[in-house]
């Protein structure tokens, strides 16, 4: 497999673990009421576990590739004075906080109580905001460039609090039949009104990206703006689901019953895979030249 490949997968799988991670501790440390938070860092125990072990593999599987890349290939990912000279370029720089941030992950692993949750949570934070010190989003210098990367971790920390979010709640649905009823009702709730801050957010900051890597109106329109598109298409119909399932599905779970419920879990499905398709959009971004 070449490296370009890899680098792409492994930068998607990456992001899938961070928005994993932030997601679920998110719920444990901000959205659940006191007296379930105990629960629901039961039930997202395998997220979290996952989500924080695989965000190291993949960060250290990531500048093993790079390497590669400013090398001539696998050969150089052995080679002592590749490795020097990549630790010292601003990604290898900016990368060594992002494997910092990683292992607080892990090690939040072997506590436990509310601040194994608080400090999973700072780690999924820290390793998205460290993500703007990376490729294109560190692009520009001075003004424009804090501009640029305070967006861009804007952008990705609310992202992963939507997406991130979307698993946890298929598991709380399961709790809707259980004696924590009322809790699960109002953590989702508590999700869906800070949802639609994060949405906002999301919206918000992805056209100020936009306009600070191609100008407007864009000069050209090369695959870098052919697969924005795409995406910005995608993030639409993620909307569109995101709002069927609020407006109209469950208002009406009362009357519908279980195939009400079923409705919104299938269609919460769908926003996952949209999700994770929207994801590998921008892994290979990281190979485009803007234009």
């Amino acid at each position: 497999m070449s490296v370009s490949l890899c680098w792409v997968l492994c930068r998607w799988l990456h992001f899938m673990a961070l928005l994993t991670l932030t997601g679920a501790s998110a719920f444990t440390v901000l959205l659940a009421p006191c007296q379930f938070r105990t629960h629901m860092a039961v039930r997202l125990t395998p997220l979290l576990t996952s989500g924080a072990i695989a965000s190291l593999l993949t960060a250290v599987l990531l500048l093993v590739i790079q390497t590669g890349m400013m090398g001539n290939g696998w050969q150089d990912v052995s080679n002592v004075e590749v490795w020097r000279l990549v630790l010292q370029t601003r990604f290898g720089v900016a990368w060594q906080w992002q494997l910092i941030a990683s292992v607080v992950g892990v090690a939040a692993l072997a506590l436990k109580g509310r601040g194994r949750q608080q400090l999973l949570l700072i780690s999924g934070i820290g390793q998205l905001a460290g993500l703007a010190f990376t490729g294109h989003a560190a692009m520009l210098d001075g003004a424009l460039g804090f501009l640029q990367r305070s967006n861009h971790a804007v952008h990705l920390i609310s992202a992963a609090f939507w997406a991130g979010g979307l698993l946890p709640v298929l598991l709380l649905m399961r709790d809707m039949r259980q004696p924590a009823r009322n809790d699960a009702i109002y953590t989702l709730m508590r999700f869906s009104r800070y949802g639609h801050l994060a949405v906002a957010l999301v919206l918000l900051s992805g056209v100020v990206n936009a306009w600070l890597l191609l100008g407007w109106p864009p000069g050209h329109f090369q695959l870098y703006s052919r697969l924005l598109l795409i995406k910005i298409a995608l993030v639409g119909l993620m909307c569109g689901i995101a709002l069927f399932n609020r407006y109209w599905l469950v208002p009406r779970f009362q009357h519908s019953g279980e195939q009400g419920q079923r409705r919104f879990i299938q269609a919460t499905l769908a926003e996952l895979l949209l999700a994770a398709i929207v994801l590998l959009l921008v892994s290979l971004f990281a190979t485009v030249e803007p234009a």
